[in-house]
């Protein structure tokens, strides 16, 4: 089931006056590896991954690594209503500066790769889609693929998740029968160019949770 679009323009008009670059330039000299990024993704590639993932599908939204919330604030000029939203950041710099950003979204600042402790009493809630902005690329490959199948297990049917990645391969591997992936043209207005890859239950698992 499809959602109605909410309005977001007094959130987006008072966010307006907020900047992006100097908090994150200012944490990647302390953490550049951690971060995983040399800049800012662009406003035209955060939209591209919000375009791409099953917002639009009813249910809460799981945002996991907003950073300072370039893809949070691409779901609110989509029209998501901010009460769908569940970011998730390790970094507790910009967990709380995305708390005074986007008051109206819920902002937890704990672990996406232990959703169950971070998550605490909503570990079984069900999402209408999976938003993921975090470098994993360093960790094995059967480590990503079963970090992704726990994700699929915690989709609402028909909900897909979209990831963020410099890569020109999937940075997760598809697991046949679990998940398949492919990826949306090359976004070139972003530092570096790079593309979104959409991760699609395949059908037998997803009749699992039909």
């Amino acid at each position: 089931m499809d959602v109605d679009m909410a309005d977001n323009s007094k959130i987006l008009e008072r966010d307006a006056k907020h900047g992006d670059f100097g908090p994150f330039l200012a944490n990647w000299v302390r953490h550049p590896i951690s971060m995983g990024a040399v800049a800012p993704s662009s406003r035209d590639y955060c939209r591209t991954m919000v375009e791409h993932s099953s917002v639009d599908l009813d249910g809460p939204i799981l945002e996991l690594g907003p950073g300072l919330g370039a893809v949070t604030r691409a779901m609110l000029e989509r029209g998501i209503d901010p009460g769908r939203i569940t970011s998730i950041e390790f970094e507790q710099n910009f967990a709380s500066a995305l708390k005074k950003r986007f008051p109206e979204i819920n902002v937890i600042q704990g672990d996406a790769f232990d959703l169950d402790e971070t998550l605490g009493e909503r570990k079984d809630e069900k999402f209408a889609a999976i938003l993921f902005a975090i470098p994993i690329t360093s960790q094995k490959a059967s480590w990503r693929q079963d970090l992704f199948r726990n994700y699929f297990g915690r989709l609402r049917s028909g909900g897909n998740i979209t990831q963020l990645s410099y890569m020109w391969k999937p940075p997760v591997p598809a697991v046949p029968g679990i998940f398949s992936v492919h990826s949306s043209d090359i976004v070139w207005n972003n530092i570096p160019p790079a593309r979104v890859w959409i991760y699609e239950p395949d059908l037998a698992f997803s009749e699992i949770d039909a």
